[in-house]
Order: C-alpha cells, then structure tokens, then sequence
C-alpha cells in the first residue's frame, strides 16, 4: 500500500465543515428576512407584496451572479470569492439597517445582498463535489443539513435581537457577525485536493480525494448543445417554482384553515426539521443508486403529498403533509448538484451547476408571486395547489427522459 499522507483527509472534512457553516449562516441569513417583515411594515406602512419583492429580487440576482460566480470558481477557486460574497453579505444587511425607502431596500437588500447570496450554494456544493467522489452525496447532504441547521437557527436569533435592541440593531449585528465569520472561514477553503499547499495523495479505492485531471469532464462547448443540460435546468426550475411556493404560503394556507399563528408557523419549523433527515439519507442513497432515482423517487413522494394537501384542513394532517415534504424537500435540494457532477463530470461544475441555480431562481421568483395574485383574486391557495401539482407532474416526466452523456478521455475543451 502506497504511503498516503494523513494532512488532506483531515483537510477534507475541514472543508465539509467549512461548507456546512456557509449554508447555515448564508441560507438562514436570507430566510430570516422573513422575521423583519412586520418590523418593515410597521416602520414605513410598506405592503407586504412590496416588501415579498425585495425578497424575490434578492432570489434572483443570486441566480444571476452565481452564473459568474461558478464560471469564476472553475477558474481562480472558492477562496477569494467567498471573500468577497462575505463582505457583500455584510454590506447588504448594514445597509438595510440604515433603510428609509423602498428602492432602497431593493437595491441594499435584493442586489447587493443578492450578490453576495449568489455564492453561497455554488461555491459550497462545487467545492464539495471536487473534493469527493466515492462519497459525494453523503457530503453533499451533510453541507445541505446545514441549510435546515441555518433556517432554523437564523431566523431565532433574529427574533431575539429585534425584541433586545429592534429591527436595526438586529440587521445590523447579523451582517457583521456573519460576514466576519465568512471571510475568516474562506481564508481555509481549497479548490480541491490538488491545490497548492497541500500534499498530495493517492486516489484511494473509494475515489475519494481525487484530483481534477482524473475526471476528464465534459467540455463547455459541448455541454451547451446537450439536450441533457437544459433539461436539467427546466425540471430544477420548475422544481423550485413549486418548492418556494409551498415554502412561502404554507403557514398563510394553514391560517386560513383556522390553524393558530404558533401553530401554523410549526407547519414550517416540522418541514424544516424533517428536511434535514431527507438532507441526511438522500445523501447516503445517492452514493449507491445515484441522483436521477433519488430524485424520481422524491418525485413521486411530493406528488402524492400535494395530493393529500388539497383535502388537509386539520392541524394533524397539516403536519403529515408538512413531514412528507420535508423528506423531498431536503433530498431535492441535495440531489441537484450531484447530478450535474453525474452527467457533465467535475471540471465545470461551477459555471454548469451555476446555470441550473439560476434557472431554479427563475422559478422560485415566480412561483410565489403567481400563487399571492392567483389568491389576491380567488380568496384560495386551492388553485395554486393544482398547478403546482401539474408542474411537478411534468418536472417528473422531464427527469425520466434524462440520458447519461459519454464522457470522452481527450475531449478538447
């Protein structure tokens, strides 16, 4: 047996703590926007759609940035840019605490913290999938707990801060204290076990700890003319289109049925908790059946469980519906970037797995705004309910066509 050095697997764990720690402070930092939504109101007597649009812009331009982000993290690696989205981060929230107008909130809080947001789930999940092979998924879905660990401790602290020292101490605080920890974490990440300053090792017999040139990849140029490709990217946008809608409208629906506000909010925290199982065991199944079966699977699990949410007016049933998708959320969500790594290998992953974020953005920015205004008009979620049951129909019905692509060894780039 080869003398392998002990420095780069003790590294690589590192940089899956790493990992984990940018999704639950980036994730729970963007979700505990929610808590600043009556404060904001309150403050200026903005409406909550005005206020919602923030949130959808902030969604999109991460979309939109992390396509030059990925592209970016392929070529120079996730150090110094997750420098830079850290200090965005920071900045966004300082200059939300300091708030007078609306366009102001678009523009501090939807632009440039949506920027900064833009790095936070292609540079953790491509720097996972560059440093694991054999063990990918499982990873994977330990970075992806993270998120839940973030939603559900982000927006408490929040909570606390608004109730000690009000909304813009509050702001404020979190955007320092996340940005400060950020920059100093990026200061460890590597692009991969190839980098400069770390020893090298030999790729063991699980695949894991593999450097960049043994996985060939698929090149760019060809990877844009792949049916594959945006097949991918539609079925993650209508994906997220339906995800955020259920995320978003959930606790209102359960209001409406007569369900307490404490309540209701627990129909969320259960999907959140759950989620971070489904995170969990996906994972661990990806890395022995791959994504697409994942994936199919969770399909037919949210499909059901729509069903199921068209007749659920009970508390009881509320929380079934709300433990059933968190298991598909949480595994949809970790699925997306093994899949790509699947399909078009490693050596792109940034710039690909950037694309298919942005088109999930698409949908997640639309989604909700078209279930608020189909309710505006009809007093009822039932028929945003419907057609996200439809759409998910048809997302599944696109992941089954999907193809594997031949890799070839001396593919020019």
């Amino acid at each position: 047996m080869p003398n392998q050095s002990p420095q780069q697997p003790a590294y690589a764990y590192l940089i899956t703590a790493i990992c984990f720690s940018i999704q639950a402070l980036g994730i729970g930092t963007y979700i505990a926007f929610g808590v600043f939504f009556n404060p904001l109101m309150e403050a200026f007597g903005w409406s909550r759609a005005a206020i919602s649009g923030a949130s959808s812009t902030a969604f999109l331009s991460m979309g939109l940035f992390g396509i030059i982000v990925g592209r970016l993290n392929d070529r120079f690696g996730p150090r110094r840019l997750m420098s830079v989205a850290a200090l965005l981060l920071g900045l966004g929230c300082l200059l939300m605490a300091r708030v007078t107008t609306l366009w102001e909130l678009y523009l501090f809080y939807g632009i440039i913290f949506g920027m900064g947001l833009s790095a936070i789930d292609v540079i953790a999940l491509t720097t996972i999938a560059r440093w694991f092979s054999h063990r990918r998924g499982f990873m994977t879905g330990i970075v992806k707990v993270g998120t839940g660990a973030g939603q559900f401790a982000i927006p408490l602290l929040a909570g606390t801060l608004i109730l000690l020292y009000g909304w813009r101490w509050a702001i404020g605080i979190i955007g320092v204290g996340v940005a400060l920890i950020l920059v100093l974490m990026a200061q460890l990440l590597r692009r991969d076990p190839g980098a400069p300053g770390l020893k090298s090792r030999p790729v063991n017999a699980g695949g894991d700890f593999a450097a960049p040139e043994t996985d060939p990849g698929i090149p760019l140029s060809r990877a844009f003319r792949t049916v594959q490709l945006w097949t991918i990217c539609l079925v993650n946008m209508f994906l997220v289109f339906c995800l955020m809608i259920i995320m978003l409208h959930i606790v209102p629906h359960a209001r409406d049925a007569g369900i307490p506000p404490i309540q209701a909010a627990g129909v969320l925290s259960t999907i959140g908790a759950v989620s971070m199982l489904g995170r969990f065991v996906s994972g661990l199944i990806i890395d022995r059946r791959g994504s697409k079966p994942v994936m199919s699977v969770c399909f037919f699990l949210l499909l059901g469980d729509l069903v199921w949410l068209q007749f659920a007016h009970q508390l009881w049933m509320l929380y079934l519906f709300g433990a059933l998708y968190g298991l598909a959320h949480g595994s949809f969500f970790t699925a997306i970037s093994p899949l790509v790594a699947e399909w078009f290998g490693i050596r792109y992953h940034g710039t690909l797995f950037g694309i298919v974020v942005f088109f999930g953005t698409l949908g997640g920015a639309a989604g909700p705004l078209l279930a608020g205004h189909l309710f505006d008009l009809s007093g009822s979620y039932q028929l945003s309910f419907r057609i996200v049951t439809v759409i998910s129909l048809l997302a599944w019905a696109l992941l089954l066509t999907l193809r594997p692509v031949h890799i070839r060894k001396r593919e020019p780039l």
